[in-house]
């Protein structure tokens, strides 16, 4: 465990940040007298803490496991943290910490459904303490639960994939249902952990059947979502990207999540690329208006060739994998949550198109398995890499958390079900 230093009253003397590509445009001559709590610091708390060197503020970042991040040179103390799923321990362990640190009104970061879920419970608790950009438990819900997602996107008009709710095993087996079908758990956090699956495909009657018996013996019946399957997998995957308030996007990207492990049904992108299509924020900002949404999201669509049209597929209501995609694109999602925290004003008019995100760790396996399935001809993987990117986690002015991931890369990959 490492302690914390001169963890206070930063001067940013850094002059007015601006770009002829995008109209970006903001001042970081500021002090700030708090600081960043990072919850988990695998790449995307990494990422998190990368994001946020330029404003030279502190970052604490805290785990249950080991992490990379930990070993980060911006990283100015890591402790381990009880389990998020035993939430009063987790809250009680912040709000220690912030007494023993001193680290009133620093702003905390989830990267995690769990901890999304934490710290939504418990935002009034915690906001003695800290500056929790987390909406409360009746907006967070709506992104959390995926049966609350569909039900308000239906009554908004947003579309999504054809989707049931059965209440047992009867009203399933006496449907009539067209195959291929999709298998989910509305609730992710109590599903993945034991299955590593983000759902399954069923192509049968049988199929059906077996599958939600299995999830049914590890989550609730009111839980399966059953729903059509989109085909064209990855390729057809893409997310609008905000830091949405006060009813309006404050800054955005949207990206085309053309590779994704696994490539079926993903756990984690391992390849983005941005990309303008309108028509997605129109769909976003109709239902993060909505809930009156604040913080940071990615909502994520599909592509469905059948009828040309962009479905809904789920919100994370927290930062997600490939965040720092952003920063290079002229976006940096943590900065400006951080300045929106703290009262700082900025102004972003759009971000660069073609920039890449690419996480080797799980790339280059999805990569090779792609290949071998003649899927992917290597000439097109090298071609998707070429030109401006942002590796998930390799970066030279931080490189020591970069080479702890690759000598415990197997260690990773296996706790991650690859």
């Amino acid at each position: 465990m490492f302690g914390t230093k001169n963890i206070t009253g930063y001067r940013l003397n850094k002059p007015e940040r601006k770009s002829k590509v995008i109209g970006i445009s903001y001042m970081r001559d500021t002090i700030y007298s708090s600081g960043a709590l990072i919850i988990g610091g695998d790449f995307q708390g990494l990422g998190i803490v990368h994001n946020l060197a330029e404003l030279h503020v502190p970052v604490i970042v805290v785990d249950t496991v080991l992490c990379i991040s930990k070993y980060s040179r911006f990283v100015q103390g890591y402790y381990k943290s009880p389990p998020l799923a035993d939430g009063a321990a987790f809250t009680a362990f912040l709000e220690q910490l912030a007494i023993n640190q001193k680290l009133k009104n620093w702003v905390v970061y989830p990267t995690t459904d769990e901890a999304l879920y934490v710290l939504s419970r418990n935002k009034e608790r915690l906001s003695r303490y800290y500056l929790i950009p987390t909406p409360e438990w009746e907006i967070t819900q709506y992104a959390y639960d995926k049966k609350l997602t569909y039900q308000l996107a239906e009554k908004l008009n947003v579309p999504v994939p054809k989707t049931f709710f059965f209440e047992n095993e009867e009203q399933l087996t006496s449907a009539n249902l067209d195959f291929p079908l999709v298998l989910k758990p509305s609730i992710k956090d109590k599903f993945f952990p034991t299955t590593k699956l983000k759902a399954v495909q069923a192509n049968n009657k049988n199929e059906l059947i077996h599958f939600y018996k299995y999830m049914t013996s590890i989550i609730d019946k009111s839980e399966v979502i059953v729903q059509e399957l989109i085909t064209g997998g990855a390729d057809n995957l893409y997310s609008f990207c905000s830091l949405f308030g006060d009813g309006k996007v404050k800054a955005k990207i949207i990206a085309k999540r053309q590779r994704q492990h696994p490539m079926d049904f993903g756990r984690a992108t391992t390849f983005a690329v941005t990309c303008k299509i309108p028509e997605l924020e129109e769909l976003a900002v109709r239902i993060l208006k909505e809930i009156d949404y604040y913080g940071l999201s990615e909502v994520e669509f599909m592509y469905d060739d059948k009828n040309k049209t962009y479905k809904l597929l789920e919100i994370n209501a927290r930062t997600w994998g490939w965040h720092t995609l952003g920063s290079k694109a002229g976006v940096n999602f943590s900065e400006l949550l951080f300045m929106d925290m703290n009262h700082q004003s900025f102004y972003i008019n759009g971000f660069e198109e073609n920039v890449k995100w690419i996480r080797m760790l799980t790339d280059v396996p999805v990569v090779i398995s792609e290949i071998l399935k003649k899927r992917l001809k290597p000439s097109d993987y090298f071609r998707s890499i070429s030109g401006r990117k942002q590796f998930a986690v390799y970066s030279s002015k931080d490189p020591f958390p970069f080479i702890v991931e690759i000598l415990l890369g197997p260690y990773f990959l296996y706790k991650r079900g690859f």
